[in-house]
């Protein structure tokens, strides 16, 4: 928004998070990011604090951008941020402003948020909408500067009004608006992650098939992405998705779709969730085949930390869950990732780390790639062969070329593939 040429307060409760926004640093890895913190913040346009009468007095327009986890032990996202957040916020609402939630949430969230500004803020004017974000991780910037659609969510054409003059800027260079109630601005976002993982999904449970067939998945994806109703994107067959969106809103989706009595319509993202999670489960299997069996007293390199590349996000990382199975089955598992060690020694201690791919797959008896970070993706197998003990690798990402390994005497395996 500040890049856009607007004033803006960013407001946050985390006192250390705000310490370092305040002097520039980004507390999360996003490419582009930092340099476009520290261009707005040299403008002058963009600053930080933890007041909420603050910002109520600034701003005309407030976006609500808070995370919604799974709740501990359930499927349900948690809401409770959300809910702080409005609760917070509306008390010192004293004139009409919007309120715009881009939080992922269950449908029917947007009304009680509603009903919650209504009997807490001083001023009775205040309106809500709801326009959920799309954004990528590892391609933030680049989303949310010049974004596929806009989705409005409103219930008055001033509502509309405001969102069309904040967001004049994409809209007068081609962006769609999608003008929609409240339930389907929440909808959209689950349903396209919903899509989304299910495809993945697909091609994954199409590898268990090419396993058992002698098929080739990637051979398989290509051929089928030329279909234009299908399209080749996220057709990649390999480890599966984690990270903080796609699996959390599926079980969250599953769960109020069981609220709503409409249990059956999506029941089948029951099986999504099961064959994304059974890929861990044969990354596994596949390296123990390497090991003749056994993973006691092996030394494991585990290229990869974070759940996706350009990102050190670790939430609900299939890397680190495949790390940490093996770990437990008694191998010596040492991780590298080129951003995500920090996140991920908080979370899984007991695992090792290396300073570098080279010091992970020293005197390795099986290197696993499990994220596709592109240093990991151009490595040479001949100088990675010089360092390892043995010449075994899991491509947990189907992004190696299986001739050129083999070739450099490296014993390949593949999701999908032979």
């Amino acid at each position: 928004m500040a890049e856009l040429g607007y004033d803006v307060i960013g407001l946050d409760v985390d006192a250390a998070k705000l310490d370092l926004l305040r002097a520039g640093t980004v507390p999360f890895f996003e490419p582009g990011l930092p340099e476009l913190l520290t261009k707005v913040q040299g403008g002058g346009r963009l600053r930080f604090t933890d007041s909420y009468a603050e910002i109520a007095q600034f701003a005309d327009v407030h976006f609500v951008c808070v995370g919604t986890p799974q709740r501990k032990g359930e499927l349900a996202a948690d809401l409770q941020y959300v809910e702080a957040a409005f609760s917070s916020l509306a008390p010192h609402l004293d004139r009409k402003v919007l309120v715009v939630g881009k939080s992922t949430v269950p449908a029917g969230t947007a009304v009680r948020m509603e009903q919650l500004l209504a009997s807490q803020a001083p001023c009775k004017d205040v309106e809500l909408a709801w326009n959920p974000e799309f954004l990528r991780e590892g391609f933030a910037v680049q989303d949310t500067l010049h974004p596929d659609r806009l989705v409005l969510g409103v219930r008055t054409e001033w509502a509309e009004q405001q969102l069309r003059a904040v967001f004049a800027p994409m809209i007068e260079s081609g962006t769609p608006v999608v003008l929609t109630d409240f339930a389907t601005a929440e909808l959209v976002k689950v349903a396209a992650n919903s899509f989304l993982a299910t495809k993945i999904s697909f091609i994954n449970a199409m590898a268990e098939v090419c396993e058992a067939t002698g098929a080739d998945v990637t051979k398989l994806a290509e051929a089928i992405g030329h279909d234009a109703r299908i399209g080749r994107r996220f057709l990649n067959a390999g480890l599966g998705f984690g990270g903080g969106c796609l699996p959390k809103d599926i079980r969250a989706f599953i769960a109020r779709a069981q609220e709503l009595g409409v249990d059956q319509a999506v029941s089948f993202l029951h099986q999504v969730d099961a064959i994304n999670l059974r890929r861990r489960a044969r990354v596994v299997d596949l390296g123990q085949e390497l090991l003749d069996g056994s993973w006691t007293d092996r030394r494991v390199a585990v290229l990869g930390a974070a759940f996706k590349p350009d990102s050190d996000d670790i939430r609900d990382s299939p890397a680190l869950d495949v790390a940490a199975a093996i770990g437990r089955r008694g191998a010596n598992v040492l991780v590298y990732d080129p951003q995500a060690l920090d996140n991920a020694r908080q979370l899984y201690p007991d695992l090792q780390y290396a300073a570098s791919a080279e010091d992970a797959v020293r005197d390795a008896d099986l290197v696993m790639l499990l994220t596709e970070w592109r240093e990991f993706r151009d490595m040479s197998p001949e100088r990675i062969g010089t360092l390892v003990r043995r010449r075994n690798i899991v491509d947990g990402r189907n992004v190696l070329d299986p001739a050129q390994w083999r070739a450099a005497g490296w014993v390949y395996r593949a999701l999908g593939r032979q």
